[in-house]
This record gives C-alpha cells, sequence and structure tokens, in this order.
C-alpha cells in the first residue's frame, strides 16, 4: 500500500493519482460489496454518495463499478453531506449499507472512501478489517446476468432538515423568533446544499461565504481557528450574531461569536452537552483528545462522562455502551441519538441556536462565563518515525504525578488539570500532539515539552 494511502477503521483516504486511484476505488468498493454480501440475507442496495471534492465524479464512479460487479445494486444520493448519507441508510430498511466518497477535513488533493453499516453507523473496527482483508485478497465477483443496477434517489437533504427541525431538543419557533444573523463559511463543500435551507427554516436570515459545492477550496478546508479568518471578517463586517464554519463533508462544525473571534471547536460540543444534558440526563462519551470543557457540561449536570480513543466508531460504541444522551469529538463533531448516531454539524447548528435561543445570551457571553481553557495542536511528521519509540518516551518522562490513559498513544494529565494527548493520526501522515491548560502559557509549555520528545525521538520536521 503507498504511503499516500492511509487505511483507518472506517475506510480509506489517499492522495488523488496517488495513493488513491480508480482501480484502488473499484477494488476497494468490491471488497466492501463481498463483506455484505457475507453477512447478509437478502443482497439489498447499497447508498453512495459524495461531498463535493472535484475528484469526486470519477471516484464515485469507479467504487460503484466495484459495488456492482459483486452484484449489489446502487442508490446514487449525489454530493450530500456525510451524516445525510449515514441518515439515509439507517433509515432505509432495504439498504445493506452505504459509501461515501470524502476525505473530510483533509486538503484537496485528497479523497477517500467512507464505509456504513446497515444500521447507518460506520463499520467497526473487526469489519474494517475484514474489508481490508477481501481487498488484498480473491473476491468473487457476479456474472454477466447477476451485476447490479444504478439509480439515483433525491430527497435526502430535505429528509435531513426535516427530521432536525422534528427533534423536541429543536424548539423552531423559539429560535425564529430571536431572528439570528448567521454567518456562514460552507468552504465549498456539501455544507452549502443543507445550511442554507436549514437556517432559512430556523428563522436566520444568512450572510454566506463559500457555499458554491463545487470543491474548489479557497483556504485550508480543516474548520481550525488559523483557517477562518474570512468568516471572522463576515461576523464583523455584517454584524452577525454568530458565526459557522464546517468542513467539506459536514460533520464538524466550529464556531466564531459575535466579535468575530473564533472560539474553538471544543465549545460546540461543550455548548451542546450542557444543552441537551439538562434535558435529558443520562452518560455523556468523547475521546481523549476533547476539551475539558466537555468534561466540565457534564459534571454540571450531573451525570457520568467517559473517554475513549479517538474516532466516531470508537465513540460510538462506547455510547451505546453506557447508553449515551450525547457525544461527539471536541473537533466539532456532535452525535446525539435521538437523531442517529454519527457526528452531525447541521444538528449541531441548530442545537447551538437552541442555545442561544433559551439563554438569551452571546455565544460570547456564554464562553466568559465557564471555565477557559487553550488548546494548542500540534503536528510532527510521520515519515521515518517510530511509533512504539515516540510513546516509550513520553512514557518514561512522564511525571510520576500524571494520570495516564493509553488506550490511543498516551494521554498524561497534570494535577492541576492540564494534559497533553500524543498519538498517531489515523486520517493523515502525521503524528498528532494536543495539549491543554487553563491559560496559554501552560498549554504551550505542555505542547513543548511533549513535541521535543516526539522529535527527540523520531527526528521529524513540524508539519502544518
Amino acid at each position: 500500500m503507498s504511503r499516500s494511502l492511509i487505511v483507518s477503521a472506517s475506510g480509506i483516504r489517499g492522495v488523488v493519482g496517488q495513493g488513491l486511484t480508480p482501480e484502488i476505488a473499484a477494488r476497494y468498493g468490491a471488497a466492501f460489496a463481498a463483506h455484505l454480501a457475507a453477512g447478509t440475507s437478502g443482497r439489498g442496495v447499497v447508498l453512495v454518495g459524495r461531498d463535493s471534492r472535484v475528484s469526486g465524479p470519477a471516484l464515485l464512479d469507479a467504487v460503484t463499478a466495484g459495488i456492482r460487479a459483486v452484484g449489489f445494486d446502487v442508490c446514487d444520493l449525489g454530493i450530500v453531506a456525510t451524516p445525510t448519507g449515514l441518515l439515509a441508510v439507517a433509515e432505509d430498511e432495504g439498504a445493506a449499507g452505504g459509501l461515501l466518497v470524502t476525505a473530510s477535513h483533509n486538503p484537496a488533493e485528497w479523497n477517500g472512501l467512507k464505509l456504513v453499516s446497515p444500521e447507518g453507523r460506520f463499520v467497526s473496527p473487526a469489519a474494517g478489517r475484514d474489508i481490508q482483508r477481501r481487498f488484498e485478497g480473491p473476491i468473487a465477483y457476479a456474472g454477466p446476468t447477476d451485476l447490479g443496477t444504478r439509480s439515483r434517489r433525491d430527497g435526502a437533504t430535505p429528509a435531513h432538515i426535516a427530521r432536525i427541525l422534528a427533534l423536541p431538543v429543536v424548539d423552531s419557533e423559539r429560535i425564529a423568533a430571536r431572528g439570528f444573523h448567521v454567518a456562514l463559511d460552507c468552504v465549498r463543500g456539501a455544507g452549502g446544499l443543507i445550511l442554507p435551507p436549514l437556517l432559512e427554516r430556523l428563522g436566520c436570515r444568512v450572510s454566506g461565504l463559500e457555499l458554491e459545492a463545487d470543491g474548489r477550496f479557497t483556504r485550508a478546508p480543516e474548520p481550525v481557528p488559523r483557517n477562518l479568518g474570512g468568516l471572522s471578517e463576515l461576523v464583523s463586517a455584517t454584524g452577525a450574531d454568530v458565526g459557522f464554519a464546517v468542513d467539506p463533508d459536514v460533520d464538524r462544525l466550529a464556531l466564531v461569536d459575535e466579535t468575530g473571534r473564533p472560539v474553538g471547536e471544543d465549545w460546540t460540543l461543550a455548548l451542546a452537552v450542557e444543552l441537551v444534558a439538562a434535558r435529558e440526563p443520562g452518560p455523556v462519551v468523547t475521546n481523549l483528545s476533547s476539551s475539558r470543557s466537555v468534561q466540565d457540561a457534564a459534571e454540571r449536570a450531573g451525570v457520568p462522562f467517559y473517554r475513549t480513543p479517538v474516532a466516531e466508531a470508537n465513540v460510538v460504541a462506547r455510547m451505546l455502551e453506557v447508553g449515551a444522551t450525547i457525544g461527539g469529538e471536541g473537533n466539532g463533531g456532535v452525535i446525539y441519538p435521538g437523531l442517529h448516531l454519527t457526528r452531525d454539524a447541521p444538528l449541531a447548528a441548530a442545537l447551538i441556536l437552541q442555545f442561544l435561543a433559551e439563554s438569551g445570551s452571546t455565544l460570547g457571553q456564554l464562553v466568559a462565563e465557564r471555565t477557559p481553557y487553550r488548546i494548542v495542536k500540534r503536528k510532527v511528521s510521520r515519515e521515518g518515525l517510530g511509533i512504539e519509540e515516540v510513546l516509550a518516551a513520553l512514557r518514561s518522562a512522564a511525571p510520576s504525578d500524571t494520570d495516564r490513559d493509553e488506550q490511543d498513544g498516551i494521554r498524561l494529565e497534570w494535577p492541576d488539570g492540564s494534559w497533553i494527548h500524543a498519538r498517531p493520526s489515523g486520517t493523515e501522515p502525521i503524528f498528532r500532539i494536543m495539549a491543554e491548560a487553563g491559560d496559554e502559557a501552560l498549554a504551550r509549555a505542555r505542547a513543548d515539552w511533549a513535541e521535543a520528545l516526539v522529535r527527540g525521538a523520531g527526528r521529524n520536521p513540524v508539519e502544518g
């Protein structure tokens, strides 16, 4: 496998034309279909869709050919948000599974395949391993009279919007009564097709930026503060009440307050947890890299709190295990089982507006009223990096008074509540370092400490 093809629990990502080619996509689609065939009593249909990336149509055609070649019918949803695609699978009793062509927040030269179980969730790690085994081995293709068909289905996006508006936790009339002005940056991804109509149904006035769903990204697509300068300027110039930014496949929502200040993606989940846990008390689940603000929200509601390894599939598995009422990842991904079990930025936008409507406060005021934290994020190239050597270096250097969690890389927490989490990424060829503390100086000091150990073990330059 090429270094520019990354295999994770829920699918693959690669640089188009290098690690990820139409041949790879077709074979991976066939391997996925073979996996589905081994686990289903009937053939069913495989729902497919894509984000707006320029490489999407060619790869979708290739993966569709692979699925059909094993004998499954394919139904094409068109350009859809990832949560829209998963919801469509979950609510289609005839769906054997789903496959979405997207690289989420990765740069434009990347694309990928996300695999969806018949329940409308990303496939489990065990299923992912089975699909990888089939990909690398022989595949039983259908004969000429047993090939699957291809059809098109419209309406997945309006159905998703309708399901959000029907949730008891979303009071559309109360939100509309506030008459919010929302500045919106969809980075020319699939969000431009779902967020404007959703916000308009919630009575919001929308000032848009990069709403065209053509995949020609004009900024780095990850919705982190350093990439949101245009949205910050739009909020300030238009006097918007809040700014929303999403990644190309619309599973992450980042927030900009009324002054034009990006508040960080973790506040999306923290505020959603506070809203939902007050109504539906129950366990909260997030990953090891999420902010302490999410834990604070759970503690304020008096509900159990759990952390898992990074990756949506891990969070969802623990949510099911403990009966969580809400969870997600601190990158702006909110998972609410009352809708479905996947990160959903349109849902998150509705929940944030609900919180603002109920509180009567601005986003800036809400954040200021809660304990402040500062997160520092670093990336180190994984090329030539000995992962076990890096983890051993961090482990041996950890102060004796730190709490240690090694579910996923290594997470160390100091008695003052500051922490670092260092782990190899499952979506990019990098090693991620996260550090958080009550002030930025301490967070940077923790990140510097961890980065020095990673560099010392791997001697790799920092990326991005």
